[in-house]
């Protein structure tokens, strides 16, 4: 008969514990999900240089005119404050030492043109901020409650979704903007009124997420114990799918300032005497040959941010995305992205040197006792004969 092991003493065991803790410890490091999702997004460096991009934008607007837009930050001008036109109102920044009097220039009534894209700007960011938190909110919970309880509440609420999305967005978005105008708030009304408008793609997507989520077993475990819908909801679905929610709401972003660009150079976006990069646009056309720079900024700033969010999106959707497997590291190169290594490639993988790679060509040799036709069984020299 076997001895039976004896116990092992309680200190004995803790030691052992904390030994094996230890070693995992130094063996590798554990990430939570903030920290792995923190990590992919910091290596995917096209949205690293967008985020660097946009917050410059951002503490540029702020910073230069302050948020009255009046001068009390450190560019003096007002983006009100009409004045002389100095030289035809050409920029001075590529002309001077030092940026000038007026690096965009001036406006047909002597206006900075620096203060009055700063202020743009602003406004601009804070119309398209609006948009996406609307329309988010508001496609958030279209989608979940279409996609939690069915039926005729899913019915009644996809039904209205389809209305909207039949009627064309800039259609709607003007109708809408005319109508904000007649309203209190001012740009932040405009931004909710766009935002009635632009929710039907989010709602689709969450309602999509849902009823996936609606088939885990850990909601039907809440459902069985009796949990309140709006708590399952909250707390279990929601949190799930907080990545496409917030992918999307970045994308929303970038669409919302293309689309207050747009209402804004139509005539129904912001308003006098406020200005947005789009009003700019839409105020100077008729000076696009004989002043050009007016067109210029507005439009590399709108181009700027709208191009920053969308990397910002990309990064996001990257990161928080967990069937991404390849982060900023293993990325495919620039000349694999476009083809260049295309061939390169395929022939590596089927065997073969490439003469480009290795330093000219080299022939595969098969292994002992095979041919390239197969086993060699009693080759006979005869046959190089007869086959040639």
């Amino acid at each position: 008969m076997s001895q039976p092991t004896p116990p092992i003493p309680p200190e004995d065991v803790r030691s052992a514990a904390e030994v094996e803790d230890a070693k995992l410890a130094n063996a590798q490091r554990s990430y939570s999900q903030g920290q792995l999702v923190r990590k992919r997004f910091f290596a995917h460096k096209p949205a690293v240089v967008s985020m660097a991009v946009l917050v410059f934008i951002i503490l540029l607007s702020v910073s230069s005119i302050g948020f009255s837009g009046q001068g009390t930050g450190w560019w003096s001008k007002s983006f009100s404050a009409t004045g002389l036109t100095v030289d035809g109102g050409r920029p001075t920044m590529f002309n001077a030492a030092f940026l000038g009097e007026h690096p965009f220039g001036q406006d047909s009534i002597g206006r900075d043109y620096f203060a009055m894209v700063m202020r743009g700007t602003q406004q601009s960011l804070l119309v398209a901020l609006g948009v996406a938190l609307s329309s988010t909110f508001l496609g958030v919970l279209v989608g979940a409650l279409a996609g939690y309880f069915r039926g005729w509440i899913e019915a009644v609420l996809m039904r209205i979704t389809d209305v909207v999305i039949v009627v064309p967005l800039l259609a709607l978005a003007a109708v809408f903007g005319a109508y904000a105008q007649g309203l209190p708030g001012g740009t932040l009304t405009l931004a909710l009124f766009i935002g009635l408008a632009t929710w039907t793609g989010t709602a689709r997507l969450v309602r999509a997420e849902i009823l996936s989520l609606r088939e885990k077993e850990y909601v039907a475990a809440a459902i069985a114990m009796g949990a309140h819908p709006a708590r399952i909801i909250l707390k279990h679905m929601l949190p799930n799918s907080i990545g496409v929610i917030v992918v999307n709401a970045t994308f929303a972003i970038a669409a919302a300032i293309l689309l207050e660009t747009t209402l804004s150079y139509l005539g129904f976006g912001v308003q006098p005497p406020e200005t947005s990069l789009g009003a700019l646009i839409q105020d100077n056309q008729n000076a696009f040959t004989t002043r050009p720079w007016l067109f210029w900024f507005p439009g590399l700033f709108i181009i700027a941010i709208a191009l920053s969010v969308n990397f910002i999106g990309d990064g996001l959707r990257d990161a928080i995305d967990p069937r991404q497997k390849r982060s900023g590291a293993n990325r495919p190169g620039w000349r694999t992205a476009f083809g260049l290594l295309g061939r390169a490639t395929a022939e590596e993988r089927s065997g073969k040197q490439v003469s480009e790679l290795s330093g000219g060509p080299t022939q595969m040799q098969p292994p002992a006792g095979m041919t390239d036709h197969g086993p060699d069984f009693g080759h006979d020299p005869t046959d190089e004969k007869r086959d040639s």
